[in-house]
C-alpha cells in the first residue's frame, strides 16, 4: 500500500469512488502547486494529508472562476454564481453528486472548524470579480482583508489549533499580507499578458514608472527600484509573519515552516534579477528546495516517532 492509500485510510475515506475523487484533486493541486503539494505529503500527519488537498482544491477552482474563467465578465459572475450555489447547498444538505465536491465536504464533516470559513471565501469573492488593480497601498490592504485572507483561511484553518483561533488568525493575516504581494510581484508578467496589475499606481507614481514600461519589459532603474521595494515590503512582512508557526499544532509546525521556506526561496530568486520578474515569475531554486523540505520532513518523522 502506497503513502497515499495509507493517508486515505487514516483520514477516514473509506469509499472507492470518494477515494478517487481526492485522488484526483491531489493531482490538480500537484499541477499547479507542485513544491507546496509536495510538502503537504511530506510533512503533515498522513490524515491531514486529504483534508489539505482538498481545501486547496477547491480554493483554487473558485480562484480560477473569479480571474481567470470565461473572458467575459458577465459569464465569469455566472459561472461563479453556479459554483457558489453548488457548494452551500452541498454544505446544508451535507451531501453532493458533484465528484469536484465530495471530497471537500467530507472535509468538512471531519473538520468542523472549515465550515465558516468556505462560506466566509465564498462572500469575499465578488473582490476578486470587481478587480481592476489598486490606486493605492491602503487598497492592497483592504484586498487582503477582504479577499486573501478568507481565501487562505479556507485552507489555514485546518492547520490551526482547535478552539479559538483569533490570535492565529491574526498571524495568518501577516503571513498572508507578504505572500500575496510576493505572488502580485512574481506574477507580474502573467498579469499584465492578462490586462492586470497589481502594483500600487502611487508605487508607480513614486519611482517614475509608467505602466507601459512594465508592459514593454523595460529594464530601467526606476522598474527595478519598484520591484525591490514591493520585494523589501515581502520580506519583512514575512519575517513578522514567521511568528504563525508557534500558533500551530507541533505536528503541522514542519509544513507550516516548509511553506514560509519556500516563500523566501521563491523571494531569494526574485532577488537575483528582478528585472526577469517582467518575463517570467521566479522559482525557487531547487537543491534549495530539496534541502528544505528534506529538513523540515526530519523534524516531521522524529515528532512522528514520539
Amino acid at each position: 500500500m502506497g503513502w497515499w492509500e495509507r493517508a486515505l485510510d487514516a483520514a477516514g475515506v473509506a469509499d472507492p469512488v470518494l477515494r478517487a475523487d481526492f485522488g484526483r484533486q491531489r493531482e490538480e493541486v500537484t499541477a499547479y502547486r507542485r513544491e507546496a503539494a509536495m510538502a503537504t505529503g511530506l510533512l503533515l500527519p498522513g490524515r491531514m494529508v486529504p483534508p489539505v488537498m482538498a481545501a486547496t482544491a477547491f480554493m483554487h477552482r473558485t480562484d480560477s472562476l473569479l480571474d481567470s474563467g470565461p473572458a467575459d465578465r458577465g459569464a465569469r459572475e455566472e459561472a461563479f454564481r453556479r459554483w457558489r450555489g453548488q457548494v452551500l447547498d452541498g454544505l446544508a444538505a451535507g451531501r453532493s453528486e458533484a465528484p469536484e465536491l465530495r471530497p471537500l465536504l467530507h472535509t468538512v464533516a471531519a473538520h468542523p472548524v472549515l465550515r465558516d470559513r468556505i462560506p466566509e471565501y465564498l462572500d469575499a469573492a465578488a473582490v476578486e470579480l470587481d478587480f481592476t488593480g489598486f490606486a493605492t497601498e491602503a487598497d492592497y490592504q483592504r484586498y487582503v482583508d477582504a479577499y486573501s485572507l478568507p481565501g487562505f483561511m479556507a485552507v489555514a484553518a485546518l492547520l490551526g489549533p482547535r478552539g479559538d483561533q483569533t490570535a492565529y488568525r491574526a498571524a495568518c493575516r501577516t503571513y498572508i499580507d507578504a505572500a500575496q504581494r510576493l505572488d502580485f510581484v512574481n506574477d507580474l508578467a502573467e498579469d499584465l499578458g492578462e490586462g492586470r496589475l497589481a502594483l500600487p499606481a502611487e508605487a508607480l507614481a513614486r519611482h517614475g514608472v509608467e505602466r507601459a514600461d512594465l508592459e514593454a519589459g523595460r529594464d530601467l532603474p526606476g522598474v527595478r527600484g519598484l520591484l525591490g521595494e514591493a520585494l523589501d515590503l515581502a520580506e519583512v512582512t514575512l519575517a513578522e509573519g514567521a511568528a504563525v508557526v508557534e500558533l500551530v499544532p507541533e505536528a503541522n509546525r514542519p509544513m507550516v515552516r516548509g511553506l514560509i521556506g519556500l516563500d523566501r526561496l521563491t523571494l531569494a530568486a526574485a532577488r537575483r534579477d528582478p528585472a526577469a520578474l517582467l518575463r517570467r515569475s521566479a522559482r525557487p531554486s531547487v537543491p534549495g528546495a530539496l534541502r528544505l523540505l528534506a529538513g523540515e520532513y526530519r523534524r516531521a518523522r522524529r515528532l512522528r516517532r514520539r
